[in-house]
């Protein structure tokens, strides 16, 4: 059976410090890994603009001997005249791997019940795993370990992050505590899964409303941005109603006193997060920018060898 990362449980606990092991070692020494010399040709499909996920992605897949191809929906013809699944059909014959930065989750499961190759979600409306991937190296690099951490995310517990959060943070064992408006909680399939995948590595769930209660002596604290691409209409209520999740200086210090903060990045400065916290000495969003490349490498190389086994 092909494997595929649509979502941060598509794979095993094991299976997840596997991968961020090999990423390690790839940052270590970059171009160690080879699998996809020849060059073979990986299919780079953006429905969204993106500046590290195309870039992490073209530069990951040329340092592993390949060639990434890029491609846009707008100029193609998946989501048009062509399925996922026949789009992917289609692709299986001439490249060793798929990935797509889109919309809806189920688009990324139909490319995926449709081929023989790894496809690997690079964001989607639901979850962004391959962020989760390069957040949890960036953390495991400044703490030594990741189960038993505690770790805060605030804004839009409904968001990709959020959610990816969730789902991975349980499989490293991570206490993961999302603070958001109980009208922007996360999915409660997700909530669900999360909680069953901690019950076996020991973190937690638990969602809260007051950010303050949530930060209250975390390892890390999270944010994003409130505006999603997609939803900029939205904007002017979402700044509303996420104004008191912001995380300033005051927000940081019931931290605790050597927390990390994080963001995915593009931030909206003065939003969600303000200039002193992103710029200042407990940031490590850099870190986190760069290890989508690691990340994704280890990623693909594993899927790459799981696949040809």
């Amino acid at each position: 059976m092909t494997r595929h990362f649509l979502r941060d449980d598509d794979i095993t606990p094991a299976e997840q410090a596997e991968i961020l092991d090999l990423a390690a070692q790839l940052k270590r020494d970059r171009f160690a890994a080879k699998p996809l010399a020849g060059p073979q040709t990986v299919a780079v499909i953006f429905d969204k603009s993106s500046t590290r996920t195309r870039v992490s992605f073209a530069v990951g897949v040329a340092d592993l001997g390949g060639s990434p191809l890029i491609i846009s929906t707008a100029s193609s013809q998946l989501g048009g005249k062509e399925t996922p699944s026949d789009t992917a059909r289609v692709l299986e014959r001439m490249v060793s791997a798929i990935v797509w930065r889109t919309y809806a989750q189920t688009g990324l499961e139909q490319m995926a019940a449709g081929t023989t190759v790894p496809v690997v979600n690079a964001l989607s409306d639901e979850f962004h795993p391959c962020q989760l991937l390069a957040d949890l190296l960036t953390i495991r690099e400044r703490r030594g370990s990741l189960a038993g951490l505690t770790l805060a995310f605030l804004g839009d517990g409904a968001s990709n992050m959020a959610q990816s959060y969730l789902l991975a943070g349980a499989t490293a064992g991570i206490h993961i505590r999302i603070a958001s408006p109980a009208e922007y909680a996360p999915d409660d399939d997700v909530v669900v899964d999360a909680t069953a995948i901690a019950t076996q590595t020991g973190g937690s769930v638990t969602l809260y409303t007051d950010p303050a209660e949530a930060v209250a002596g975390v390892d890390v604290v999270v944010t994003d941005t409130w505006v999603s691409m997609g939803k900029e209409e939205e904007k002017a209520e979402r700044l509303a109603v996420f104004g008191h999740y912001r995380v300033d200086a005051e927000l940081m210090a019931l931290a605790g006193p050597d927390a990390l903060f994080m963001h995915c990045l593009p931030a909206d400065r003065g939003y969600e997060v303000t200039a002193d916290v992103i710029d200042g000495p407990q940031s490590v969003i850099w870190d986190e920018a760069e290890n989508r490349l690691h990340a994704q490498k280890a990623l693909l190389v594993w899927l790459l060898e799981k696949n040809a086994a």
